[in-house]
């Protein structure tokens, strides 16, 4: 619904709670306000549980009942089987103008985005050694999507890389290095191949030779401890891992406000925060000589091996200390698989146990994992194999496709931008936590519900604006959109904002998904029933002033999942 319909809506509604509900229960019920077509009607009604598992606001129900009717709406009315539900049957032609007139590249919601958050999303995090994998993929997507609607709910973001460069298997990273004697100049061409083949290389060889692991230990503790040629070196193959990721991420339509490293957090430069610990007793040292943290009377938890090296529980607990200092956030998530669960609940609670008032504030967004996802002649081990398979196949289906209406020629975008934008969205139509089955087909299908479905009706719209003949009203007249079918789309365009409030709730990108498909579909249907041109002139600019409204409100909750719009496919 509008602005200002939700405004004035919430306005009402608080006075009528009064000071029954503690002000986050208000806001919580506020956020639940969800507009729908009384199909029997006609009406457009905008409904408020009374109830949910964040508040209970049934003892207003009479309070809520008794508001006046105004030029807002025309009638309140309790309903639902224990009247626990209550409605609000709108002006029909103030809502229809105030949804069409509606800008929607932001949306404001008293109570839910007044206060401007600090917010840190920490996605995308691979390991500089290893190949960046399906896994990553998904933290990537749904990690860009939680920091794209916080910004879209005007929150302070801040978009953090946390790459994996440390560990005793970077010690047989930068031993594989020597032993297959890469150059600076070949690092640089494709380090992220070179630095995987390098640690392969030496784990292959550490099976019949037990002195490679020896010496690879020996390497990460030289490293460790700050060995100034080792950093230096290893400073520069990060730096040309950075290039090569930022050029993924921008096929992928991602950024990163800042790149952090796990080697930051090595033992010498975190050494003041390990002699706190111990200084407050949070450390003790085990009979394997190791710094283990009592976690309960039948765990330690090591922090600090016996060699003196850190393990990366003991580098997450000095990055979520350092990222406090620096910005004092209100919330920090970890979009990160569902493998890491028993991790993250460690890292929080010994924050909690150190006295870290701020520790509730960190939250583990975990998701399941990627069946199947290869390239059509078999596996795939690197990200940019999966993006060139899917800018391959798109290619394919453009060329036999009739209505294809793009240049084919390579310097194009829109075929890798199709393509990406059926990753992404067979990725986010997923309930987040579910492992799922990738299947090339069902993903690139221009019939079903797809990331290529949304750019096709996105498209369509974009020429009935080119080609129709009509041009926008200054104004919205409702007494010339009468037809049901244009209700039904109305309404589904003014059902954005809830769509991206409940999402953003749940940290369920599919919600917002799934809405996008249903107003594709209505939008569909609209077009098919509805003509513009040929019609009378005012007829004609009022229906465009629709699909004009559909196609702003489909072009934002496109950019919010991490897709480019497309005008021509």
């Amino acid at each position: 619904m509008s602005v200002r319909i939700r405004t004035e809506l919430c306005k009402k509604i608080r006075g009528s709670l009064g000071t029954t509900q503690p002000p986050e229960a208000l806001n919580s019920a506020l956020s639940y306000l969800e507009l729908r077509r009384d199909n029997s009607s006609g009406d457009f009604v905008v409904s408020l549980p009374l109830k949910t598992g964040e508040y209970d606001a049934r003892s207003s129900a009479d309070n809520i009942a008794s508001l006046k009717p105004d030029g807002l709406f025309t009638e309140v009315r309790l309903s639902g089987d224990r009247l626990d539900n209550v409605s609000f049957r709108l002006n029909r032609d103030r809502c229809i103008r105030e949804i069409l007139e509606n800008d929607s590249s932001t949306i404001t919601i008293p109570g839910v985005n007044s206060g401007g958050k600090k917010i840190i999303v920490e996605f995308s995090s691979p390991n500089i050694a290893k190949p960046f994998h399906v896994g990553h993929l998904r933290s990537t997507i749904i990690g860009n999507y939680i920091a794209n609607v916080n910004d879209f709910l005007c929150n302070d973001v801040r978009r953090i890389n946390y790459l994996g460069d440390w560990g005793t298997q970077f010690g047989f990273v930068q031993l594989g290095i020597d032993l297959l004697n890469v150059t600076e100049e070949k690092m640089k061409r494709e380090p992220i191949k070179l630095l995987y083949d390098a640690y392969v290389h030496a784990n292959k060889l550490a099976v019949t030779d037990p002195s490679i692991a020896e010496r690879a230990r020996q390497i990460f503790n030289d490293l460790e401890s700050g060995n100034a040629r080792d950093i230096e070196k290893w400073e520069t193959f990060r730096r040309f891992t950075v290039d090569e990721l930022s050029a993924t991420y921008e096929r992928l339509g991602v950024r990163f406000d800042e790149y952090n490293w796990e080697s930051t957090y090595n033992a010498k430069k975190i050494s003041q925060i390990i002699s706190f610990m111990e200084s407050q007793g949070f450390l003790i040292t085990d009979n394997e000589g190791r710094k283990v943290f009592p976690f309960h009377e039948k765990r330690n938890v090591p922090i600090i091996k016996s060699d003196g090296s850190t393990l990366y529980i003991t580098r997450d607990i000095a990055a979520a200390m350092d990222r406090f200092d620096k910005y004092k956030f209100d919330a920090m998530y970890y979009v990160v698989d569902t493998a890491q669960n028993e991790h993250f609940v460690t890292l929080i609670k010994i924050l909690e146990k150190m006295k870290c008032s701020w520790a509730d504030r960190l939250l583990h967004v975990k998701f399941g994992r990627i069946k199947g996802m290869s390239t059509r002649k078999g596996s795939a081990v690197f990200l940019q194999d999966i993006l060139d398979e899917t800018l391959a196949v798109m290619r394919e289906n453009q060329i036999q496709s009739p209505t294809t209406k793009v240049s084919l020629a390579t310097s194009d975008k829109s075929t890798d931008i199709l393509g990406i934008s059926a990753v992404i969205i067979n990725d986010l139509k997923q309930r987040r936590s579910k492992d799922y089955n990738f299947d090339w087909n069902k993903a690139l299908d221009i019939k079903g519900d797809t990331g290529v479905k949304l750019q096709y009706v996105h498209c369509r719209l974009t020429s009935l604006e080119e080609n129709s003949g009509a041009k926008l009203p200054t104004e919205c007249d409702p007494s010339l959109l009468r037809e049901q079918i244009i209700e039904e789309l109305i309404a589904q365009i003014g059902r954005f904002d809830q769509a991206v409030v409940r999402s953003h709730r749940e940290l369920e990108p599919c919600v917002l998904v799934n809405y996008l498909f249903a107003l594709s579909h209505a939008i569909n249907k609209g077009l098919k029933e509805l003509r513009v041109k040929g019609e009378p002139e005012d007829v004609a600019s009022q229906r465009l002033l629709v699909f004009y409204a559909a196609k702003r409100v489909l072009a934002q909750g496109m950019k919010l999942l991490g897709l480019h719009p497309l005008n021509k496919m």
